[in-house]
């Protein structure tokens, strides 16, 4: 599968401060994304999004700072077609931490939402990456 790094910081927009930017100085982003799945539709692609930091909306900029913004990110998208989505197509299918007392790993897992189910059913698979 196709994998990569976007390490790049993020701050406050200069233009908008209620959003964030690719910008220097900003603080260390990082996110590692592979290639699930790609469709016949064009520019969309399954990631998988493993974030080394946790910055705010960290995906969102950084897929769009590479040019691959969000399907349904209105914020972020640069006015790319939102194809019926009434929000970004961004799922956390698992999120885990340490508890700060215990130190235990604590994880929690989540199904694809019924809204994002039927978006991805209405694709035209092209290939699936093993």
């Amino acid at each position: 599968a196709a994998q990569a790094l976007i390490d790049a910081p993020i701050g406050a927009d200069p233009g908008d401060p209620l959003r964030r930017a690719v910008t220097s100085p900003g603080k260390a982003a990082r996110t590692r994304y592979e290639v699930l799945e790609r469709f016949v539709e064009p520019d969309l692609a399954g990631l998988r999004c493993t974030l080394e930091t946790g910055r705010t909306h960290q995906i969102r900029v950084h897929l769009a700072a590479v040019g691959h913004p969000l399907v349904g990110d209105q914020v972020y998208g640069a006015g790319r077609p939102l194809l019926g989505l009434t929000r970004p197509f961004l799922h956390a299918v698992e999120l885990a931490l340490r508890h700060p007392t215990t130190g235990e790993r604590v994880t929690w897992t989540s199904a694809l939402a019924p809204d994002l189910v039927a978006f991805r059913e209405g694709l035209t698979p092209l290939d699936v990456i093993p």
